[in-house]
């Protein structure tokens, strides 16, 4: 696999960068977050909705996708993006974060992970080399290698085994991955918990192996959100300069922001579309939980200055019946109305980036989500 930087890094204000990934089904500016697809949809979402948003890169899931359709089968019918009419690039993630949130069902071993499936039970193993030759059947843009994921809090002990196994895991992924068609890339995934020094030593290894890009995993696993930055800023200064760095998992748009500013420039979080379909409303004024009685009678749109129609459009009045009477347009409506909210951010800290200007906007965008929400006149 060739290590090629497919990277171009085009600004930057304090640890804040601003780039452009160039993959083979298009390129993706960076700070970018990508929705998550965990089966090949998007949550109550058309595809083009979540185009028209501002979205660059979408992310699967290869656990799910290899139970159900099948990657062989994804492979015959053209690949992921044919197969889904998703015609950008597309990440996927390992198999790795099931191996932690699926606890019940797997044994880890140097070898791999043997799950079984939550579908029909059926015992299946996971190795670097399924891992890869799985993302590669699918046909996804960038593919991450397998790992082992611990969730926070844990002994330092059962870290550092999870963090050395995927070490090792990654100099078997990135062998598994050579010969990948061009442009095709593989990343690696930091790990090392909550521990400083574990942290520090599993980025030395890391980029001594080499790949086009970094993850940054394990977090958003149970610890709190200092903890999460604090982790950030021991990783992130030790990746290279001139290559992406993912924050997996992650997160609300606080941590977006305050990730950014550490120096991260992509990520991926179900948190859009599932507190869609919950009745919350992510705004400029902080999130909105359209459960709340006291909407029912609000007639003002979620916010009257957004860019997304369907936020400047529908009454509060009218999304507050929609979710309470448990009708899918609510959470169809919120999902897209979360998804551009996210993709406007990414452009605004991408512009602030830019400009020179992104201290001032992230202490801007603090004080708007503090301010809260304006009661009805």
């Amino acid at each position: 696999m060739s290590s090629a930087n497919h990277f171009a890094l085009l600004g930057r204000d304090g640890e804040a960068r601003t780039g452009v990934l160039t993959t083979p089904h298009g390129t993706v500016r960076t700070p970018a977050f990508m929705p998550v697809g965990t089966l090949g949809a998007m949550k109550g979402m058309h595809w083009r909705e979540v185009r028209d948003a501002g979205t660059d890169i979408v992310l699967g899931n290869t656990y799910h996708l290899m139970l159900r359709p099948g990657a062989e089968r994804i492979a015959e019918l053209g690949g992921l993006q044919k197969f889904t009419t998703w015609n950008g690039p597309m990440l996927t993630d390992s198999g790795g974060f099931q191996v932690m949130s699926l606890a019940q069902l797997r044994k880890v071993k140097e070898q791999g992970v043997t799950f079984r499936s939550h579908i029909d039970g059926t015992a299946i193993e996971l190795t670097p080399e399924r891992a890869v030759e799985v993302q590669r059947l699918l046909g996804s843009d960038i593919a991450m290698q397998l790992d082992e994921c611990v969730r926070l809090p844990a002994e330092r002990s059962d870290i550092e085994r999870a963090m050395q196994l995927s070490l090792r895991w990654a100099e078997r992924s990135k062998r598994a991955f050579e010969g990948a068609p061009a442009g095709h890339m593989l990343f690696g995934i930091v790990q090392g918990g909550d521990v400083p020094a574990l942290r520090h030593a599993s980025a030395r290894e890391l980029t001594g192996i080499g790949f086009p890009g970094y993850a940054i995993g394990g977090l958003a696993v149970g610890e709190p959100q200092a903890v999460m930055l604090a982790m950030i800023e021991e990783a992130a200064p030790l990746l290279p300069q001139d290559r992406p760095r993912y924050l997996m998992g992650v997160g609300t748009p606080e941590d977006l922001l305050e990730a950014v500013a550490r120096g991260i420039d992509m990520f991926d979080c179900v948190m859009p579309t599932r507190n869609g379909r919950h009745g919350m409303a992510f705004t400029r004024f902080g999130q909105i939980n359209l459960r709340n009685a006291r909407h029912a009678d609000d007639p003002r749109p979620l916010d009257e200055e957004s860019s997304w129609p369907a936020s400047r459009t529908y009454s509060r009045a009218y999304l507050h019946h929609l979710v309470r009477s448990g009708e899918t347009l609510g959470a169809m409506l919120l999902s897209e109305i979360n998804i551009a909210y996210y993709q406007n951010l990414m452009q605004e800290m991408r512009a602030a980036i830019a400009d020179g200007t992104f201290q001032e906007f992230r202490m801007r965008t603090r004080e708007d989500w503090a301010r809260g929400d304006i009661a009805p006149r």
